[in-house]
């Protein structure tokens, strides 16, 4: 028997491949080099995005420039290497895990020039075929030459060639922007708690689809308090609630880890404000630009580390539907462990994360128990009381024009309106206030006296014949009531007796058809028919298996018939009878 010792190796290829590919959003890169521009104390940073042509094929070039100390041999070597940072140990750098250049490797081809200033060698080195050699299980090799550096030039500048298989449909200038000051350094909200340090630093950026470079300043992006609501409803009105803007600032220490501190801002803002201070929100009316969103997919909390936003949490501040919406909120904490992509913040102890979210619920209650939020729901109810105001003032002068030009009819010194049409037909409501009305003023008038009436489910009527039987001892059925009465019948015509209407599309011989695909055919007979006793128009859906017909009443006609009313215009001198 013998002992051997076996030390664990690394397959370097597939490492350096895995985290090559472990990125995967594109527009990481741009994050981890703005982080190594800061790593490197740069105050001017540039990011052109450009295609050109070499032997007649479309290559994608990402040049990368800043004015930071630059990088001897030693930190050339590590930017290159994995796993091998030389800013692990210092607490104000934000590299430290010598993953984040990797994204680089997923090329054609990698340029670096690099100078530490005055009395220092210019480097330049060049990685051919990163992604190949990798996908070959072979670490591709950096030739690496030297020059002086008469000018005393100091910063370095990358060209990234060929990057994620030439694709560049996610490099255009908005969507570019948009993405440095929302998840990158560049975009921090550290100079809300006070931090100025970086506030001079400067960003020129030209997207794929831009000829022209933008110069970005440093921060995010907040909107502008207004505290004074009575002053914003004053000048919004309505709208007021939409333009809301009102910040909460929180430092503190985590309550079972009172070494660890955290910084944390929460915006709410309305609506509007939102869409006038982010132009990739999408919205009504407006052609927002390629890689746009919805305030639902961006807003809410983000928590960070070095004030760069990893992930969001909506969960810790929701109540209720997507009232994390209205909050613009970033949490950063310095002690989380992100994964290797920096894309979450998965890997912090749980009982860390635990107090976080604690913390966090406690500052969302503080808000919603302040007098601020208490303004907000007071804007909001105003906001509500005022649209309801000016719809009721709407609906009141649509009615006025509606009053005008309805008909109508005298009947025993009483004025009766037709049914008004909603959605093209006369409404099922107006049928039924005639019918109750006229009920009142000539009880024999239908053949039929109501029981129960409910719209809320099933037909609406049960009715029985007049007999001053009591109703237990009542020959009890349906009676639905129909605005205009079309094919296909929203029910069956299983216990259906008669149908009330004021107009019908179904022709004599026409079909109807129920819920349960059963057929009847209307029947029409005249009231000049001699077979017709009654004298006025009648109509049936009949079946011929059935022995029962559903006598339907048109209104329209059966009371001009029946009762001598007509319907006019109100300008026109109505009719007027005495039953």
């Amino acid at each position: 028997m013998s002992n051997f010792v076996i030390e664990p190796k690394v397959d370097g290829p597939r490492e350096f491949l895995e985290i090559a590919n472990d990125f995967a959003n594109p527009l990481e890169l741009v994050r981890e080099a703005i982080s190594n521009s800061f790593d490197a104390n740069a105050n001017f940073m540039r990011f052109k995005f450009y295609v050109e042509k070499e032997y007649g094929e479309d290559v994608f070039i990402i040049f990368i420039e800043d004015d930071g100390h630059g990088m001897d041999k030693k930190e050339m070597q590590a930017f290159f290497d994995l796993g091998n940072s030389t800013t692990r140990e210092d607490p104000e750098s934000i590299g430290e895990k010598g993953h984040g250049t990797k994204v680089y490797f997923n090329s054609k081809e990698i340029e670096v020039e690099t100078s530490k200033g005055e009395n220092h060698l210019i480097y330049k080195a060049t990685m051919k075929d990163p992604i190949r050699n990798l996908h070959d299980d072979k670490i591709p090799e950096v030739q690496v030459d030297e020059k002086d550096n008469s000018g005393n030039w100091k910063g370095t500048k990358i060209w990234v060639k060929g990057y994620n298989n030439n694709r560049r449909d996610k490099f255009t200038h908005e969507r570019l922007k948009d993405y440095i000051l929302w998840s990158t350094k560049f975009g921090s909200p550290e100079k809300e708690f006070g931090i100025s340090k970086n506030e001079d630093k400067k960003l020129f950026l030209k997207g794929v689809d831009k000829s022209e470079e933008e110069e970005l300043s440093f921060g995010h992006m907040f909107p502008e308090e207004n505290k004074n609501v009575e002053k914003l409803f004053d000048e919004k009105g309505m709208s007021a609630p939409k333009y809301y803007v009102r910040k909460w600032k929180k430092e503190g220490y985590l309550p079972n880890f009172p070494d660890k501190k955290y910084q944390a801002i929460f915006y709410v803002e309305g609506d509007a404000i939102k869409r006038e201070s982010n132009p990739m929100l999408r919205r009504q009316g407006y052609v927002a630009p390629e890689g746009a969103y919805a305030v639902a997919e961006r807003y809410g909390l983000w928590v960070c580390k070095d004030y760069i936003p990893i992930q969001r949490k909506i969960e810790w501040i929701v109540t209720k539907g997507t009232e994390y919406v209205r909050f613009h909120a970033f949490f950063n904490f310095q002690g989380f462990r992100l994964t290797a992509n920096r894309a979450s913040v998965e890997n912090t102890p749980s009982e860390i994360m635990k107090d976080i979210e604690t913390e966090v619920r406690k500052i969302y209650n503080e808000i919603t128990d302040s007098d601020d939020w208490d303004s907000l729901e007071w804007l909001e109810q105003e906001a509500s009381g005022e649209l309801t105001k000016e719809k009721e003032k709407k609906d009141y002068e649509k009615r006025i024009k509606r009053s005008q030009k309805v008909k109508v009819a005298e009947y025993q010194g009483h004025t009766l309106i037709e049914p008004i049409k909603e959605n093209k037909y006369p409404s099922e409501q107006g049928v039924y206030s005639l019918f109750l009305i006229l009920k009142v003023l000539k009880p024999d008038l239908f053949p039929f006296e109501i029981v129960d009436y409910d719209t809320h489910f099933g037909i609406d009527v049960i009715a029985r014949e007049p007999s001053g039987l009591s109703i237990d001892k009542s020959h009890l059925h349906y009676v639905e009531f129909k605005g205009k009465l079309t094919s296909p019948l929203n029910h069956s015509f299983e216990y259906l007796k008669s149908i009330v209407c004021w107009d019908t599309d179904i022709l004599d011989g026409g079909a109807i058809v129920d819920v349960s695909r059963k057929e009847r055919t209307m029947k029409i007979i005249s009231a000049s028919d001699p077979n017709n006793k009654d004298k006025y128009t009648k109509y049936f859906l009949d079946d011929p298996a059935s022995y029962k017909k559903i006598e339907v009443f048109v209104l329209k006609d059966y009371l001009k018939e029946k009762i001598g009313i007509e319907f006019r215009p109100r300008t026109v001198a109505t009719s007027s009878s005495s039953g």
